[in-house]
Order: C-alpha cells, then structure tokens, then sequence
C-alpha cells in the first residue's frame, strides 16, 4: 500500500492525496485498490481533507471504563495473546493495540521506542481510530473492509499519520460479526510480512477463545482434515445444541465445509453436515479421553476427524436425546488410558526420568517445583501433570507472578469482595486459589512473587483456608500446587528477596526442564511443532538443510521461541515445502560468541561433551579434511561447519 513511496514532506504527502483523489494516473499505479477506496471514502462519506484533520477525538473516562466493562472478558482474553505478540516483537518499536468493533482503543502495550510516536498521533485508551475521525489507518480501515491489511506509511490519509505503519486483523465473534480489531503499530520503513502473519494468527486465537467462552453451555464439534490439528489453531468449531441445532461456526470450520459465512450452517441439524447420529454424538461428548474420530461430511463426502466438547455445565448427557443401549458388536469403544506426557519428549533420557518421578508422586498431595530456562515449557509440564492426576475434571488455573504489578498480585491471587479497594469489580471476584478449589494452582515465576504475599500464600497451604480481600470468612480450599521459575530461588533466599519457610513449604519435590539445545529430540520436536503449527491441509516437505540448520541452532528462547519460529516459517513457505530462504536471519546465520575465558566443556552437557569428542576424533582421523568428514557423516558442509562452531571446534589447524 503505498510501498513505493514511504517519506514525503507534509505538503508533498497532501498533494499526493490530493492527485489520487483527482485521477491522476502516475499516483493512482503506485496505490492499491484498497487504499484508494479508502480514500474516497475519507473525501466523499466522511468530508475529511488530507492537511486538515480534525482533532484526534478522546473519549471521556466515564465512557471508556462502560466499554470496557462491557468487554472485560474479551480482554481477559485478549490480554495473554497482547503479552505474547508483543514479546515476540520486542525491540521492534511496536505498539499492540486492542479496539473494539467502533475503533476505540481499549487496551495498549507499548514499546519504550514508539511512546513519544504514539502521543504525538494519540495512540492511547479511549482515542477513536474510526475512518471517519482518522481517515485511512490500520484499525479504522480494518472496520470497513472486515480483513487482515496493511496501511504502510503515506497509504494514511492524514499527514500526521504517514510515519506509522499499522498491521491490523480483525476478531470475529460467533455470529461472524467484527467484534474487536488486534493492530501491531510502529515506525518501521518496511512493511514486515512476519509482524502480519503473527498478528492474524494472535487474532485467531482470540477469536477460537471468544467462540469457547461465548458458547460454553453448548456441544462444541472440533474438526479437521487431519487428527493431529484438532486442539490447534486451525481446527474447525461447530457448536450446537443438545436437540442438534447448529448454533454458530468459526471461520476454519467455515473455510473446510467451503461457506461464507456462519449463516449457512446456523439452523441445521448437525447430523446434516456429517454422516453421525446425534446419539453417538453426545455419546463421544461424555466419553473420557476418547481420540479424534473419523467422519465424513455429507455435501462432499470428504473425511475429516473430529472431537465433540460438552457443555461446561453438563455433568452427564441427559439434556440431549435418549441414548439408547447400543450392542457390543456396534459399540465404538474408547482407549481408557490416555498419557498426557507421552506429547512432552520423543526419547529424551531427562524428560523421561522427569516423566517417571512425577509419575510416582501424582495424588498424593506433594507439591511440585519445576526449574528451567525461560521457554523450556514448564507450563506445559504442569498441564499435562493435572491431566494426568485424578483432579484432571477439575480445574486448572495459571498465574503468572511475574506478567502483574504487585499492586494487582494479591488480588488476582487471593481475590476480593465488592467494595474492598478503589476500582474493584461491583461483583467482587473469587481469586486464583478459589478458582483452583479441587483442581491445581499453577504460580509461574513464583520467584517473582512479592515478600510480602508469600507470607499470606503460605498461610494458605498450612491452613488450607484463604480470606479475600474486604473479606472476614475464611473460604475452605483443596489444591495441588504446582510452581516454577526460571530464577536461582536459594540466592533470592541468601537476599531476603525469598522465604524460606515458603521454599521448604512448596518444595515437595523439583523437576529441572531441560533447554532445548541439550535435549537429544530436537529433531523429532521441531518436525511435531512444525506439523502444528502449518494449519489447513498441510503436508510439509523439508530440504535436509533447513531442517539440519533448526536442528543445530541454539534456541536461546527454548521451546516458546521455536514454536514462534515454526509458526512464521510454515506460514511463509511455499507449498508447504519448508526451505533454507524460509528461515529467519538469525538462524541462517547465527552469532553464538562464547563469553570470554568459557570453555566448550562449561557450556555443554555431558551427552553434547561426548558428541564434541567424537566428532574431534573423527576430524583428526580424517587429518581435518571437512569435505571427507561431511562425505563419511552424510551431512552437507555448511552443517559440519555450523557443528564444529557450535562446539568450539576451530578448523584451521
């Protein structure tokens, strides 16, 4: 949009509008239709001029905290998501940016870098980003057009606004209506593809969590082409009712069963678009731990596989139809044993011992301490330990210590009555551990955790008890505490930043996670998360190179920064055939330097140690002839080389 032209003076930049707005044949090829459209739009519908804009519109407090609080769930939601795009592109310069579907601006992470940049163009809670206020930008122009897009620099109609460049996506509820607009602003000169294919895939997240709290008292049909994509970000989600009627439809169940639009499903009978009874439906639904099953669509007879959710509420499935006793010969039986840690390695000797040790403790009320690097996947761990216990029905409720003010800790961990402090909810709220009554509590970072709360948090173990705040009644809780860090807790203990009596009280047992350079199934987790992460109808093909080079790299960011990778790469490839050119730079051409006086042997396990030797004595035996050596290992040069730097191993000798 506007690519090829990204710096005019003020009166340059209006005199461009100005031309394209008047026909002028040059101007209007270096614009794409969109913009163009847009801009007409601004001139005709909205009366704007591109050197006059009018005052950037604030909306008064009263207001914005009404919308908001007629969106608090969809932050809530959107919240982690904003986190975690906006940690993906730190040090990029971006804004992240959440409006709901009129363009006004609900929440905002920013970097340190564009502060002054979003002030100067009021980029903060409550301004208004409609077209008709800002002319032609990311947010206001994704409200019209209902599509993911770009407005890169002079493609804004205002002056004031040609240094941004926005991405913005679209966030759709149930019903196929735009509900909120997720924008990634910033001043970069380029229009970077990996910042929009990251944005619509946040987007899409927030949208299949939208869809999940807004229908949770209804049946919940999960579907793909393909099994192993059913739970991931591109499985299609048909909810219905216990009678069968179709209530509503996300955009990739849409996008498989090839309608337009959530309307064409809504009304029918579920048993209408797959060749399944309703009875064997709800049957699956209340079915323990049974896999994805295969099923074929009636208008296509294409086969699909699928996964039917019940409803939050639904303890058994007497609110559908009667089910009647089906004999042994046609009843479909589902495995009884399901091992959620058998996705967590491929073979990995540590993974496994950690595997077992947890195995031995599960429901025997011993709380567990997981350490490792930042990424490594501790929160995962814990999930899969909770779908392994006997609590697995019950909840499991994850908080961050380190992702809150500590003015908002206590809070959200103890929770608090109506009234108890300025701003709290009219409702009051029940708190994490209330929450977690009967499930697990998962603290993250607990390392970060005030002083002053794990005082109270330790009352809470010892007495099982926990009192709000504003509150007086002690509420009786059953958890099982499952806690991690990245962070060295006994020197927070040596500082006084750490308790003690705390540490020994959560410390039943410790679980290190290993960081994924020293894991030993680096290859069979990349090609996994990768299988994933590719979407809808995806059969990946791999060039051994890039493949060898994802393999070799040191991942400082661990699992969480791999599937990041993966998630850009196997959305930029072509044809699903995964090459070298489709790797970020960082990885094609990495810098690892050693910290100065640091060995090879101090940074690398014992496993990493014995590879390093072996791969000496075979270099030695050749009399360092990397070309033989690659020849003999089978590998390619550039991946011989990429081991011996990885390893310390200088080949001039």
């Amino acid at each position: 949009m506007a690519n090829a032209i990204t710096r005019l003076s003020a009166s340059e930049h209006e005199s461009f509008v100005q031309a394209a707005l008047a026909g002028d044949e040059l101007v209007c090829s270096k614009l794409d239709g969109l913009t163009l459209e847009s801009w007409r739009r601004c001139r005709d519908d909205y009366g704007l001029h591109p050197g006059s804009p009018p005052d950037a519109v604030i909306m008064p407090p009263d207001e914005l905290r009404e919308r908001q609080e007629h969106a608090r769930r969809l932050l809530e939601i959107a919240r982690h998501e904003m986190t975690s795009l906006y940690q993906q592109l730190a040090g990029s310069g971006h804004a992240i940016i959440l409006t709901d579907r009129d363009g006004v601006l609900l929440n905002y992470i920013g970097d340190p870098m564009f502060t002054d940049m979003a002030a100067n163009v009021s980029l903060q809670t409550g301004a208004i980003w409609s077209e008709t206020y800002q002319g032609t930008n990311g947010i206001g122009t994704c409200v019209v057009e209902k599509k993911p897009l770009v407005i890169h620099k002079t493609a804004h109609f205002f002056t004031r606004n040609a240094r941004l460049t926005c991405a913005a996506a679209p966030i759709f509820d149930p019903n196929g209506n735009v509900l909120a607009i997720l924008d990634a602003s910033s001043e970069a000169e380029l229009a970077q593809q990996h910042t929009m294919v990251l944005l619509n895939m946040s987007a899409q997240m927030i949208e299949n969590r939208v869809f999940f709290c807004a229908l949770k008292e209804a049946y919940v049909f999960r579907c793909h082409s393909r099994a192993e994509f059913i739970g991931t970000l591109g499985e299609g989600l048909i909810a219905f009712r216990p009678d069968g009627r179709v209530l509503a439809a996300n955009r990739s169940a849409m996008f498989q069963l090839g309608v337009e639009s959530p309307q064409d499903m809504v009304g029918k009978e579920i048993q209408e678009l797959f060749t399944i009874s309703l009875p064997m439906l709800i049957k699956r639904a209340h079915s323990q731990s049974c896999p994805a099953f295969p099923i074929i669509e009636t208008s296509t007879e294409r086969r699909f596989y699928a996964k039917v959710q019940p409803p939050e509420t639904a303890g058994a499935p007497s609110p559908g139809p009667t089910l009647k006793p089906i004999s042994p010969q046609r009843r479909e039986t589902c495995p009884t044993k399901y091992d959620p840690f058998k996705a967590l390695h491929f073979g990995d000797p540590r993974m496994k011992r950690n595997i077992e040790m947890v195995g031995k403790v599960l429901d025997r009320d011993i709380p567990c301490m997981l350490f490792g690097e930042t990424g490594v996947g501790k929160d995962v761990f814990a999930r899969a330990m909770h779908q392994a216990s006997a609590r697995r029905d019950k909840p499991f409720v994850a908080l961050n210590c380190a992702s809150l003010p500590e003015s908002l800790i206590e809070s959200e961990l103890f929770g608090y009555k109506a009234g108890a402090f300025t701003g709290a909810s009219r409702d009051g709220s029940r708190g994490k551990i209330v929450q977690a009554d009967g499930g697990t509590l998962f603290l993250d970072e607990i390392g970060d955790m005030p002083v002053e709360l794990q005082a109270r948090l330790l009352r809470v173990l010892e007495d099982r008890t926990v009192v709000p705040l504003g509150g007086e009644k002690p509420i009786p809780v059953s958890i099982q505490l499952v806690s991690a860090t990245h962070r060295d807790v006994k020197s927070l203990i040596g500082e006084g930043r750490f308790r003690e009596d705390l540490y020994y009280r959560i410390h039943g047992i410790s679980i290190q996670i290993p960081s994924l350079r020293e894991r030993t199934d680096r290859r069979e987790l990349i090609l996994k998360i990768a299988q994933e992460e590719a979407g809808l109808q995806a059969q990946l093909e791999w060039d051994s190179e890039a493949l060898e080079q994802l393999v070799d790299y040191h991942w400082p960011g661990n699992l969480r920064q791999l599937r990041n990778v993966l998630r850009a790469v196997t959305a930029l490839c072509d044809d699903d055939h995964v090459r070298v050119r489709d790797l970020p730079d960082e990885i094609r051409n990495p810098v690892r330097d050693l910290p100065r006086g640091e060995t090879p042997e101090e940074e690398f396990n014992a496993l990493a140690i014995a590879e390093r030797d072996a791969l000496l004595k075979v270099l030695e035996g050749a009399h360092w002839n990397v070309s033989l050596v690659a020849k003999n290992l089978g590998l390619s040069r550039n991946t011989l080389y990429r081991r011996m730097k990885r390893y310390g191993i200088n080949p001039a000798r």
